[in-house]
């Protein structure tokens, strides 16, 4: 339950759309997970608690009627803007489809893995609920997965914006019944929609690492770009925040990445390329400063806080708490958190605790 608080409210600092925890009670119990561990009770906030996995529900079990009853009242919740659309179930489709692909390049951005993203897991407002296993990356590797149970690598980073469509899918089967009277007509309409997830997925993660980079403008050779560096990254173990906060501030003396001969060559296309546009290189600087965050709860600092927290000292919780409010401030403050966990031949791993 303080997992879920920590991680929700650093969410919120990071400008990533988030429920919230209003309260953690003990509640004198034990639990066992990998271990035994102190019983809570968490209250989430959020403007609602509508599920992918609520449409499936009433698609399967429920009547027609009931079914168009729920998806009425999530459009009068969260999307009342499309309540007059000729085709407003087409419409909610869509706009869920836009801010799902939206909510993830967020998460990708900042090396977020949620860890369990199934249809209970994921809301149709793409508010960030359920916590249980998530973590963010300190190395950068495509294929990291924390989660205990994920033993295939299905939520891993690489895979959660073709996981968020899969979600996507299940949530356009459920509203088949009300997009169309006749079925095929449905379904057509629906496979339009969710061949447009990826493309804007897509489009808001390059233009959310253009950011990153400090670039205004757009240009093809944009994407190459990007990727070179991320390569490199994964190729050197290089962490992913401190890298590009390195890049913020012109910082280039640690790390095997930035003595290697490729990243000089990135790193001179990358100056040639901040010269293209009409933006000062001050002005990209800013950009990065606002982008980049210089502090994310990294997994070592959380467990540090749980741990205190679990000898009922909650110092560490309410220090890392305030660390994490404005991650963006890149105050002298925050620079003890820079620091990544030592090296360990064992991966980190994190269990569902709810």
């Amino acid at each position: 339950m303080l997992r879920e608080y920590i991680i929700s409210e650093a969410m919120h600092g990071l400008g990533i759309p988030t429920t919230r925890t209003l309260s953690v009670v003990r509640t004198g119990e034990g639990v066992m997970r990998e271990n035994l561990k102190p019983g809570a009770i968490m209250t989430r906030v959020a403007s609602s608690h509508l599920r992918f996995g609520t449409f499936q529900y009433a698609s399967a079990w429920a009547t027609k009627a009931d079914l168009k009853e729920v998806v009425d009242y999530a459009i009068k919740r969260h999307f009342s803007y499309v309540e007059n659309d000729e085709n407003k179930y087409t419409s909610l489709l869509k706009e869920v489809i836009k801010v799902q692909a939206n909510l993830i390049a967020k998460w990708q951005l900042v090396g977020f893995i949620h860890g369990v993203m199934n249809t209970d897991n994921m809301t149709i407002s793409s508010e960030t609920i359920d916590y249980g296993p998530c973590a963010f990356m300190d190395i950068y590797n495509e294929n990291t997965v924390f989660s205990s149970i994920d033993r295939d690598g299905r939520y891993a980073y690489k895979n959660q914006p073709y996981i968020g469509q899969w979600n996507i899918t299940r949530f356009a089967e459920a509203l088949l019944p009300l997009l169309h009277e006749n079925e095929d007509e449905s379904i057509n309409l629906a496979k339009e929609a969710i061949s447009e997830f990826m493309t804007i997925y897509y489009d808001s993660w390059l233009d959310g690492m253009r950011s990153k980079v400090g670039i205004f403008n757009k240009e093809v050779q944009d994407k190459a770009l990007v990727e070179d560096l991320l390569r490199m990254m994964q190729k050197y173990n290089s962490d992913y925040t401190n890298t590009f906060i390195a890049l913020t501030f012109d910082k280039f003396d640690k790390g095997e990445m930035f003595n290697s001969s490729e990243f000089e060559y990135w790193k001179n296309t990358w100056k040639e390329r901040l010269k293209r546009q009409s933006e000062s290189y001050n002005h990209s600087q800013e950009l990065m400063k606002k982008s980049n965050p210089g502090v994310i709860p990294r997994n070592h600092r959380v467990e540090e806080a749980l741990s205190k927290a679990e000898r009922g000292d909650y110092s560490g919780v309410k220090k890392l708490l305030k660390v994490l409010e404005n991650p963006y401030s890149h105050c002298k403050e925050q620079e003890e958190y820079y620091k990544p966990p030592k090296s360990s031949k064992y991966p980190y791993r994190t269990y569902c605790g709810t």
